[in-house]
């Protein structure tokens, strides 16, 4: 079990989301699924979210992740989503 080191905190949290596109669309494929690939780690490697895990299919996406205990996981996924729709529109 790998802990992350903040400066005054040890930790392993992590959080498995799954979203999907409206009315389950199937637009994550070829040039639009690789591209939200890129955008979805940019935004982790911003925000120092470790991406443990993922997939993204063609309607839905699944993320594994290990963050810092100072990120609620609501503010995870709305930073992760709002970056990466807003770029991908």
């Amino acid at each position: 079990m790998d802990y992350r080191y903040g400066s005054h905190t040890v930790f392993n949290i992590q959080y498995h989301f799954v979203f999907v596109t409206k009315y389950r669309y199937q637009v994550l494929k070829g040039d639009v699924g690789l591209r939200a690939r890129e955008l979805i780690r940019e935004t982790c490697q911003a925000f120092e979210i470790e991406i443990l895990k993922g997939v993204i299919s063609k309607d839905h996406v699944h993320l594994f992740v290990s963050a810092p205990p100072n990120m609620a996981p609501s503010e995870i996924m709305r930073r992760v989503k709002g970056r990466s729709s807003t770029r991908l529109f």
